[in-house]
């Protein structure tokens, strides 16, 4: 076996929303990933007991051959955990692939380094109408953004609203403070049965959005493809959807004009290129989600400037330290910097980034370097 190839260990340090992931090749090659976010504790729990027995020792030269072995061996555990937590194995791997030949990530794929446009994305809810308008305006003129998502209905919501009126107030407002120039998005977060969310769907094309996100419950794709037959606006949604043959089934069906895997819930790198083969072969562009701002914009920011059918932009959460503050002292280097509306892809060998070492020093620690790992028949 070629030790370039050949997995020796996995480390792991995490707390309860963040999980960073090691590789370390029998050659003494290295490189970073993470496991998604949330419960990040638990998967990597999941990632040394149901991912590292299978793959310490292995060849992992073809790793969509890999993965897929992981999740035949836990056919029984078909869940989202899992493939959270191989999400962390693979980004590392392209770290290290990226760190080994000198390149980045996106240049392994066939992209090319270079500035991306993003759009900037709201995740608050509990925001009133008129403070979030002021809120983008600031941020437009301070980063340049020419795109910007809100929040419309509640989150998982029965066709209830955040509180009464909210998203019929809200959408007007935007538009009238931006103007007709920025693209506007919405997200609904499966909010909503599918007659309800045409309704609002109408109120969004007489406003000029551009992307209704996840209109009904993502489970009942059936219900989205309704939503998507009786309007002119872009349907969207995927961000939940982590098994591939689901993802075959729901862009069969029709249901979204456009896919949008998250790279760390879908189980990496790898796993979330042949969704954008699928998506491409319906003539469908990707617009992946990535909400926050640990590893999974980067990783998602190097994606998109390799696909084909690339969307129109990188999601960018607008949210800082006080929404999200477990994102603070994450990194020794800042990937993140948006000048006129595009995040710059560096030419940095793998995905460019240090994890900051104090972070580490307080995570919870685990390896698995093949001393317990489970025998199984190729």
């Amino acid at each position: 076996m070629n030790p370039e190839h050949q997995l020796q260990q996995i480390e792991t340090w995490c707390n309860k929303f963040v999980g960073f992931v090691k590789v370390s090749m029998a050659d003494g090659a290295t490189g970073w990933g993470q496991v998604s976010t949330y419960h990040s504790d638990i998967t990597c729990q999941v990632l040394h007991r149901q991912v590292a027995p299978w793959i310490i020792g292995r060849e992992t030269s073809d790793l969509d051959d890999l993965l897929d072995r992981v999740t035949e061996i836990e056919h029984k555990f078909p869940g989202s955990y899992l493939r959270r937590a191989l999400a962390g194995v693979d980004t590392a791997i392209w770290d290290m692939r990226g760190r080994r030949a000198q390149k980045s990530v996106c240049e392994l794929l066939g992209g090319q380094n270079g500035p991306l446009r993003v759009y900037a994305s709201s995740m608050r809810r509990d925001i009133k109408p008129a403070q979030e308008a002021d809120r983008i305006l600031k941020l437009r003129e301070k980063h340049g953004f020419d795109a910007f998502k809100f929040r419309v209905g509640a989150e998982c919501g029965r066709n209830q609203d955040e509180w009464p009126g909210r998203t019929e107030a809200i959408v007007p407002t935007i538009r009238q403070a931006v103007g007709d120039d920025m693209t506007l998005l919405v997200d609904a977060n499966s909010c909503y049965e599918p007659q309800r969310a045409i309704e609002i769907g109408q109120l969004l094309e007489d406003q000029g959005i551009a992307h209704f996100e996840e209109p009904c419950p993502y489970w009942k794709p059936k219900q989205t493809k309704q939503v998507r037959d009786a309007l002119s606006i872009d349907v969207t949604g995927g961000e939940q959807d982590c098994d591939l043959g689901w993802w075959e089934y729901v862009l069969e069906l029709g249901a979204v004009d456009i896919a949008q895997p998250d790279i760390c819930y879908i189980g990496g790198i790898s796993r979330a290129l042949r969704v954008a083969k699928m998506a491409d072969i319906r003539n469908l562009p990707v617009t992946p989600h990535c909400a926050n701002l640990s590893l999974v914009t980067l990783f998602t920011a190097h994606y998109l400037k390799a696909l084909p059918n690339a969307g129109k932009y990188l999601e960018f959460s607008i949210e800082d330290q006080s929404y999200y503050p477990w994102q603070q002292d994450l990194f020794a280097n800042d990937p993140y910097t948006i000048t006129d509306g595009q995040i710059t892809v560096s030419d940095e060998p793998g995905w460019g980034i240090e994890i900051n070492p104090t972070w580490l020093e307080s995570a919870s620690y685990q390896i698995s370097d093949g001393s317990d790992a489970t025998e199984y028949v190729g």
